[in-house]
């Protein structure tokens, strides 16, 4: 049922309206309103269709005055509050209540056979509200009732986060050879490491060109001087083109030959 603290809202509002006073039914076929002296209304007046939370009110109100004549409260559609009739679509049998619990069926008609529509619309409209709010309610309840999922921290439960982090990267990896460096292939598994093979020989002593003319050397080894040339001083051009013209510039001190001699054996 409503409550007092609702809102109250209109639904429907038809100026015209015929009461009528109707005999008990006869049957379980229904009301028909061929059985109401319908030339003969018992009371005329407006209605006004109301509801307040999931309740609809048929009232029935003076025209002049507003003062209300009857009401009859309606929290099911279709339904003992109100039926229809069987023989026509503008009437209607409504249950009306008073303060005092006591109620009675009386019935009611339209002139138009569109406020007859108006009517019966509103009333669906309404409780078609009413079932869907009804339908979430149950769902609602169905969840709260349902197991809820515990995503608390436990006690002394932590949780590391790692923002900003980059990812590392792998070390460089070896090159192959063919590739423009220098690879070396992993020695077999138990085996050991051989020394590098030299092409030079460690006792090998490379030897002192001794001063000479620098236009006898060979192609390849332009920058050795020739062991077999005399002794003489070189001419200006031959100082000119040698590379070692220090050597040459000095044959006459034989001290010097020696010491630069043993200076190239210690590089």
């Amino acid at each position: 049922m409503a409550t007092e603290g609702e809102y109250e809202s209109i639904l429907c509002v038809k100026p015209d309206i015929n009461v009528y006073r109707i005999p008990p039914r006869a049957s379980n076929r229904g009301y028909r309103a061929a059985d109401w002296k319908l030339e003969q209304p018992d009371w005329k007046g407006r209605m006004r269709v109301t509801a307040r939370g999931k309740v609809a009110f048929i009232k029935l109100e003076d025209k002049s005055s507003g003062e209300l004549f009857a009401q009859a409260p309606v929290d099911q559609y279709p339904g003992i509050a109100v039926e229809t009739v069987s023989d026509s679509s503008r009437y209607f049998v409504i249950r009306i209540q008073d303060g005092n619990g006591r109620s009675a069926f009386i019935g009611i008609g339209f002139s138009d056979r569109g406020d007859a529509f108006d009517f019966n619309v509103a009333l669906q409209d309404h409780f078609k509200w009413v079932k869907q709010e009804n339908e979430i309610s149950k769902e609602g309840q169905n969840q709260n009732a349902g197991p809820k999922l515990d995503l608390g921290f436990k006690e002394g439960q932590t949780i590391t986060l790692n923002i900003g982090q980059a990812k590392k990267k792998d070390g460089p990896k070896p090159r192959l050879q063919g590739t423009g460096a220098l690879g070396l292939l992993p020695p077999p598994p138990g085996g050991k490491i051989a020394p590098p093979v030299s092409s030079v020989s460690p006792n090998h002593i490379p030897e002192v060109a001794a001063p000479g003319n620098a236009s006898q050397c060979t192609g390849d080894t332009g920058f050795l001087l020739d062991l077999d040339m005399p002794s003489s001083v070189p001419s200006e051009s031959a100082q000119a083109t040698d590379l070692w013209g220090d050597f040459s510039s000095s044959s006459s001190s034989a001290s010097n030959q020696s010491q630069q001699s043993s200076s190239w054996v210690q590089f």
